[in-house]
C-alpha cells in the first residue's frame, strides 16, 4: 500500500510557498489575475490553471451551481502565515474573538469544537505552535436570525467541509451576535489529520466552502421565495458600497460600456437599471446617450470605501450606544491629537488583524483609529485614557545626534563632554546618552545609520527626514499610548498619581464643556475635592492651590502600599529603586497602577517595581536588568552587560 499511485493527487504533491518576499509577484501569478479579469464569468466546471493544487478542488467544480433561491451566505477566509504573523497573533485573535460583549445576551464569547461547548484555547495553540499557517474564516448566513442555533450550523457546516477535504480538522469556532448580521469566527488548524500541511485549493476557498454553507442553510430554512429575491435586489439598488449587482454590470459592460438592449431578457434587468441610475446619483455612472452607459473605472474603489466609511460610522455609533457626538475619523498625517476614553476596540472588517479604537474625546467628538498590524487589543483597556497622535513630527533626539555630528559623525565622549560642561554629568545626563545610543542602534538596524566598531557613528546629512519615514513606516503614522489604565471614575478617589492630577496641574484648558469632556470636567472637581481632604491640595476663594511635588507624593504613596502588600502576600522583601542603581530580576508580571504600568522584578530574596516599557513584555519570566536614571529607563537581558531593549 506503499505505491504512490494509490495516493490521492494532493498527496502525491504538495507545493511549498515561496519566500514571503515573491509570494504573490511572480510572473504565473501576474497572468493569471490578468487573464481571470479578462476572462468574463467562467463556466460551470470551468477552473485556472493551477486550481487543482491543494485538497477541495473537485468539490469545488460543483459549487458554481447555485440557484437563485439558494439562502446566502458570505465566508470571508484568511490564510496567515504564522511565522510572519509573529509569536503572539494566535493568542490575540483568540482572546480578541472571546471578548466581552459579543454573545446573544451580551456576554463574553464562548469558544467551541467539533465536540465541545468549551474549548480549551491553550490546548489548541499548543496543538498548532509549530504549524507553518492558519486559516480564520468568518461565516455570516444572510438568514442567521432565523437559524435557531449558530453553533450547530457550524459545527454540521465543518464537517461538510472535512468530507470535501478528504481529512479531519482541527478547528475552533465563537459565534458573535453584538452585530447586525449575526456571524461565527472560526479558526482552522494548517495542518490535516496526518500532521502534513493542509493545503486546501484556492477555488474550493473561493466558491467551494461557500457553496457547501449555501446548500446548508437552504436545507434548514427551504429555499428563498421570489419575494425574498426580489426584496434582497432592491435593498442592493440603494446601497453605498460594492454590491453583487455592480459586479453583474461590469461583467455585463466590456470595457466599462453596456447598452441596456443587452440586458433584454435578464432576469434582473429592473434592479440592474436601478441601480445604474444610482450610480449617476453618486457621480460613478453616466448616460452617454439614451439606452448606453459608461461606468466609471473608479468605481469599485470609491464604493469600497464608502462601504468601509459606512460601516465605521455604525461601529462607532454602536460603541457611543446612543450617546449624541460629531463622528471623526483619525487620518494618519492628519496633525490631530486625540484624547480621551476608549469607548471601544475590535478589528477592522473582521477578517484582519488590524486593531481599531473608538476614543469619545475630550473635545466632545468620537473618533476611529486604526493602529498598525500587529497591535494586540489587550494593551488597551476600555474605558482606559488614550492619546493618539496622528502626526509623525520629526524627532528631537534626531534632530540633537545631527547638530552634534562632526565630518558625519556621532561621539558618545563628545556628547558627554558637553553636557558635563553645560550641567555637570548627571543621571538625566546619562539617561539622554543611552536614549541617544538606542536611537541610534535601532536605526543602525533599519540600514539608515552605521557604526564603525565600537566608536562613533556615521550618520547621513538627511537623518533626522529618514528617521521620520522609519518612524512612520513602523507606527503606520500613528502614535497611541495609554495615559491612565484607569477610568476617570476610578481616577477620582485613586491614591496615586493619576492623569486627573495632571490635567488640574496644567489647567485643563484644552477640556471641553460638551460630551466627554464635560464628564473630565466634573471629574477634576471631585478629584479636587478629594485632594483637599487629603491635605494635598488647598482652597483659596477661586483659585486652588497644590502641594509641591504632587505627582511625586501620590506616586511614592501608591509605590509604598503597593509594595507593602505584595510583602505580606509573597514575605518578599521590596528593594527601592536607588537613581542609577541597576535592579535584577525575573520579569514576573505587569501591575498596573494610578500612577502608570509597572514591572514586578522578583530576585529571589526580594523584588523591585521598575517602570514598565512595552518592549520587555516579550520577556517575560527572562531575567531583566533595569538601571532608572531620572525619568529615564534603560533595560538589559540577563545578568552581565548585554544588548539594551529600551
Amino acid at each position: 500500500m506503499n505505491d504512490t499511485r494509490d495516493r490521492a493527487p494532493e498527496e502525491r504533491f504538495q507545493p511549498e510557498a515561496g519566500p514571503p518576499g515573491h509570494r504573490g509577484q511572480s510572473l504565473v501569478t501576474r497572468v493569471l489575475r490578468q487573464a481571470g479579469k479578462a476572462g468574463g464569468r467562467r463556466r460551470p466546471g470551468a477552473h485556472r490553471p493551477g486550481a487543482g493544487l491543494g485538497r477541495g478542488h473537485v468539490a469545488a467544480r460543483f459549487a458554481d451551481g447555485s440557484s437563485p433561491c439558494s439562502r446566502r451566505v458570505t465566508i470571508k477566509t484568511r490564510l496567515v502565515n504564522l511565522r510572519q504573523a509573529g509569536r503572539r497573533s494566535v493568542s490575540t485573535h483568540l482572546r480578541y474573538i472571546e471578548r466581552e460583549g459579543v454573545g446573544r445576551e451580551g456576554e463574553p464569547g464562548q469558544a467551541y469544537d467539533p465536540m465541545t461547548d468549551r474549548a480549551d484555547l491553550e490546548a489548541f495553540e499548543a496543538r498548532g505552535r509549530e504549524d507553518r499557517h492558519q486559516f480564520r474564516l468568518i461565516v455570516s448566513p444572510e438568514d442567521a436570525g432565523s437559524l435557531e442555533e449558530l453553533r450547530t450550523f457550524t459545527r454540521h457546516l465543518m464537517e461538510r467541509v472535512a468530507g470535501d477535504l478528504g481529512t479531519r480538522l482541527d478547528w475552533v469556532a465563537v459565534d458573535h451576535w453584538n452585530t447586525d448580521t449575526p456571524h461565527t469566527h472560526v479558526v482552522l488548524r494548517g495542518k490535516d489529520e496526518t500532521g502534513r500541511d493542509l493545503i486546501i485549493a484556492r477555488d474550493y476557498i473561493a466558491q467551494g466552502m461557500r457553496h457547501r454553507a449555501c446548500e446548508l442553510a437552504t436545507e434548514w430554512l427551504g429555499p428563498r421565495t421570489e419575494r425574498d429575491i426580489r426584496q434582497g435586489l432592491q435593498r442592493e439598488v440603494g446601497q453605498d458600497r460594492w454590491t453583487g449587482l455592480d459586479r453583474e454590470l461590469l461583467r455585463q459592460a466590456p470595457a466599462n460600456e453596456i447598452r441596456l438592449q443587452s440586458l433584454a431578457g435578464h432576469p434582473r434587468r429592473q434592479p440592474l437599471i436601478g441601480r445604474l441610475q444610482h450610480l449617476q446619483r453618486l457621480g460613478l455612472a453616466r448616460e452617454l446617450r439614451p439606452g448606453h452607459w459608461h461606468i466609471d473605472d473608479r468605481a469599485e474603489r470609491t464604493l469600497r470605501a464608502m462601504g468601509e466609511r459606512g460601516d465605521i460610522v455604525r461601529t462607532m455609533q454602536r460603541a457611543m450606544s446612543g450617546m449624541q457626538r460629531e463622528l471623526s475619523i483619525l487620518e494618519p498625517g492628519s496633525d490631530q491629537v486625540v484624547v480621551g476614553r476608549l469607548a471601544a476596540k475590535g478589528l477592522a472588517g473582521e477578517a484582519h488583524d488590524r486593531v481599531y479604537l473608538v476614543i469619545d474625546g475630550v473635545d466632545g467628538k468620537a473618533h476611529h483609529l486604526r493602529l498598525p498590524a500587529g497591535a494586540d487589543p489587550a494593551d488597551y483597556p476600555t474605558d482606559a485614557v488614550i492619546e493618539a497622535r496622528a502626526s509623525q513630527a520629526p524627532r528631537a533626539v534626531d534632530r540633537r545626534v545631527v547638530s552634534l555630528a562632526v565630518e558625519g559623525l556621532y561621539h558618545r565622549e563628545h556628547h558627554r563632554t558637553l553636557l558635563a560642561r553645560e550641567d555637570g554629568l548627571s543621571g538625566e545626563s546619562q539617561g539622554l546618552l543611552d536614549a541617544h545610543e538606542r536611537r541610534l542602534e535601532a536605526l543602525r538596524r533599519a540600514g539608515i545609520v552605521e557604526r564603525t566598531g565600537e566608536g562613533p557613528w556615521r550618520v547621513p546629512a538627511d537623518l533626522v527626514e529618514r528617521g521620520q519615514q522609519y518612524d512612520a513606516r513602523r507606527t503606520g503614522g500613528l502614535s497611541v499610548a495609554v495615559r491612565s489604565p484607569l477610568s476617570i471614575e476610578r481616577q477620582i478617589g485613586a491614591n496615586g498619581a493619576t492623569w486627573l492630577d495632571t490635567q488640574l496641574i496644567a489647567g485643563g484648558q484644552a477640556i471641553s464643556d460638551r460630551g466627554f469632556g464635560a464628564e473630565v470636567r466634573a471629574a477634576l472637581h471631585r478629584r479636587t475635592d478629594w485632594l483637599v481632604e487629603q491635605r494635598l491640595a488647598e482652597r483659596r476663594g477661586a483659585r486652588t492651590l497644590f502641594a509641591r511635588n504632587l505627582l511625586a507624593t501620590l506616586r511614592e504613596r501608591e509605590l509604598a502600599a503597593t509594595a507593602r502588600d505584595i510583602e505580606a502576600r509573597t514575605g518578599l522583601q521590596h528593594h527601592p529603586l536607588v537613581d542609577g542603581k541597576p535592579a535584577s530580576g525575573i520579569y514576573r508580571r505587569r501591575i498596573e497602577l494610578a500612577s502608570g504600568r509597572y514591572a514586578l522584578l522578583d530576585d529571589g530574596l526580594g523584588f523591585s517595581l521598575v517602570p514598565w516599557r512595552p518592549v520587555i513584555e516579550p520577556r517575560l519570566g527572562q531575567r531583566l536588568t533595569a538601571r532608572v536614571q531620572g525619568a529615564h529607563v534603560t533595560w538589559q537581558i540577563g545578568r552581565s552587560r548585554g544588548p539594551a531593549i529600551s
